[in-house]
């Protein structure tokens, strides 16, 4: 897989690029977010991203990768000296999938670049019609289609582009209809063991499941206090 690291250090490019390939990964960097541009950011499979850089900070350059539709699906890990709480919840709010502060332990970026890669591995699709077979291993709720096996989701025919973390996800509400399932739920079913998540990031992440699934989104309700639950 390939990884490029963002940073204006160069020396923190530099020992990230040593430990991820020593770890099989292909790794790019640049010093910059202008210089990351000039890269061809589709072919990259994550990218580590510092906050605090010249004329384009990366949430900057995080907005415009998740505004283009070629780099939407790439995930995103934070990596800052910014580590209060409203600056991950902003990271989280424009598309990251993790957030690291500054100074970086190599063991830790090692196993959260490993998560994040593994929870967030989209297949991406061209529209495809919606097959007339149904099998036992399907989840189907009115125009959402759920194919356990290949793993794809299909909304009214068209294949949805969904995350690993954001299908597991909507496969649990489908499974449990109004049943109310609390966010220690959500993170003990759908999120690896080894990554510390906070409440935030499970809120942020039914936020995007929501747009994703259209009309269904607003089936996701709040239960305040307690979780979320899939009214049918």
């Amino acid at each position: 897989m390939k990884i490029l690291v963002v940073d204006d250090e160069q020396d923190i490019c530099e020992i990230l690029q040593y430990n991820l390939e020593t770890e099989g990964y292909e790794v790019v960097t640049a010093n910059s977010a202008e210089e990351a541009s000039e890269l061809n950011l589709p072919s990259f499979s994550l990218i580590l991203l510092d906050v605090m850089m010249g004329e384009m900070s990366g949430f900057q350059f995080a907005r415009k990768l998740k505004e283009d539709k070629t780099t939407a699906q790439i995930p995103i890990i934070f990596i800052t000296a910014l580590d209060q709480e409203d600056n991950i919840v902003k990271g989280l709010n424009i598309g990251a999938d993790d957030y690291m502060a500054k100074p970086l332990s190599m063991k830790e970026v090692k196993a959260r670049v490993k998560a994040v890669l593994r929870r967030t591995n989209t297949v991406q699709a061209p529209p495809q019609p919606m097959p007339q077979e149904t099998t036992t291993n399907e989840i189907r709720y009115e125009g959402i289609v759920l194919n356990i096996d290949s793993k794809s989701a299909l909304l009214d025919g068209l294949e949805l582009s969904l995350t690993k973390l954001e299908f597991e996800l909507l496969v649990l509400f489908l499974k449990h209809p109004g049943k109310v399932l609390t966010r220690e739920d959500l993170l003990t079913k759908c999120w690896p063991k080894d990554v510390y998540v906070l409440d935030r990031t499970v809120d942020v992440n039914i936020t995007r499941l929501r747009k994703k699934i259209g009309r269904y989104g607003k089936q996701i309700k709040t239960r305040i206090g307690y979780g979320y639950c899939f009214e049918k």
